[in-house]
């Protein structure tokens, strides 16, 4: 009964947890174009979504999934610590180095440097946090992760948007939301689980397992990283390309594919513990079915969100143009081709996730990064072209192309894992 109880609550609140994650990006990709205007609101769009999701990724390094589903334990709660600190260390840096060569060259004023700085800031403290998330995962504290992911979102962001409405400043807001970001870590991942008994957290470090560690994951790396590149290059070509304005708007009509991933992921994350252990114990039937169970419900879901963008999606952007005010009159609506598109493009997306997972788990992480550096290369040599010649609809040609090319490819190779696993 209480394991029962205990799976429940996982499931509750990992999925408010990732619910509240997903509505803040778009709660805020909102209320900061409506309060701060259009050029703020893409700043911060592309700050928030794009460039801080980047640095975001260097601090996790692709570390979670093998975190989660070290059961043996391979490596100690410390050296997972220790190597966060490594990796977060490392996205300040190369945020400060992309930041410093922008503002060089005269790509960036001053102002908007300095607010994509603190943004890149938020992100690497999330990515952070997520190591004592992941490790109140493997302690099976599935809902305290969630607990946490929820409510420093929570406080970040109602102070983000509170400093903005009282002070009217974007570079102030953000940098208080930095600060409460760094509170909630405290409060509700780093004091609970020091709470945890003692023999069950081990927190040595050794250099030599944190550097055996980034070896492992290494791939796992170069691959989330070249992922985001593809996930987002869109978005870099509408910025480089077109206006800040621009930039906030496309970065509205994709606000739905990262509540997509994020719900696909509520439905993933409690099944990843069960994969793991049933590839452990070579339970090859039991592995199957569990993959099927995964894609089902991703597929579900995914075709539940098409049909009620076929069905909704004029209105629903013609709320959205209501929701941000007379600057946005006539951009939104006349772009649902386009919407429509990136949707689809996030359902993808979803779904070479599950196959991602999958790979992660029996340790495929050479065949990841090989399907992440061929689609990378077609979105470095596509996706400005499309931005060039097409605009934001180009933008939306190129994002579902590439996702489609990154479901086949994971797709074959999960293929061949799973055939493989029956003969032996």
């Amino acid at each position: 009964m209480n394991n029962e109880n205990n799976q429940k609550k996982d499931f509750l609140w990992n999925a408010v947890g990732s619910l509240l994650y997903a509505l803040a990006s778009i709660v805020l990709a909102f209320a900061v174009i409506r309060i701060a205007g259009d050029d703020e609101g893409g700043i911060f769009g592309f700050g928030f979504s794009t460039l801080g999701q980047q640095m975001f990724i260097v601090a996790y390094f692709g570390i979670r999934p093998f975190h989660i589903t070290d059961r043996t334990p391979e490596y100690s709660f410390g050296d997972y610590l220790g190597t966060r600190r490594l990796t977060s260390l490392l996205a300040v840096l190369g945020s400060l180095l992309f930041l410093g060569v922008q503002l060089g060259t005269g790509q960036y004023s001053l102002h908007k440097a300095l607010i994509l700085l603190l943004l890149a800031l938020y992100k690497i403290i999330d990515g952070y946090a997520d190591v004592y998330e992941s490790e109140l995962q493997r302690q099976n504290l599935l809902y305290r992760s969630g607990q946490s992911l929820a409510f420093r979102t929570s406080l970040s962001v109602v102070t983000l948007l509170g400093s903005l409405l009282l002070s009217g400043s974007l570079l102030t807001s953000v940098l208080l939301a930095d600060l409460m970001q760094l509170f909630g870590t405290w409060a509700f991942a780093i004091r609970v689980l020091r709470a945890c008994p003692k023999g069950q957290l081990d927190t040595q470090f050794s250099w030599t397992h944190a550097g055996t560690l980034l070896r492992s994951t290494s791939l796992l790396f170069f691959g989330v990283f070249l992922d985001f590149y593809i996930f987002s290059a869109s978005k870099y070509a509408i910025d480089r390309q077109m206006s800040n304005a621009d930039s906030g708007f496309f970065n509205i009509l994709f606000m739905p594919t990262s509540f997509i991933y994020l719900l696909a992921n509520f439905l993933i994350r409690p099944m990843l513990t069960r994969l793991a252990d049933q590839f452990t114990a070579r339970d090859t039937e039991g592995f199957c079915a569990s993959v099927r169970v995964m894609v089902r419900a991703v597929m579900f879901l995914s075709l539940g969100i098409l049909a009620a963008t076929l069905l909704l999606g004029r209105w629903g952007l013609g709320i959205f143009e209501l929701i941000l005010g007379a600057s946005a009159t006539g951009r939104l609506v006349p772009a649902f081709p386009s919407f429509l598109l990136i949707i689809l493009g996030g359902a993808l997306y979803a779904m070479a996730n599950v196959m991602y997972y999958i790979l992660v788990t029996v340790r495929e992480q050479r065949r990841i990064f090989l399907c992440y550096l061929l689609t990378t290369v077609l979105a470095f040599v596509s996706a400005d072209r499309m931005v060039a010649a097409r605009g934001m609809l180009g933008g939306a040609i190129s994002y579902v192309l590439l996702m489609g090319v990154l479901l086949v490819l994971f797709s074959l190779f999960v293929s061949v894992t799973l055939r493989r696993m029956k003969n032996i």
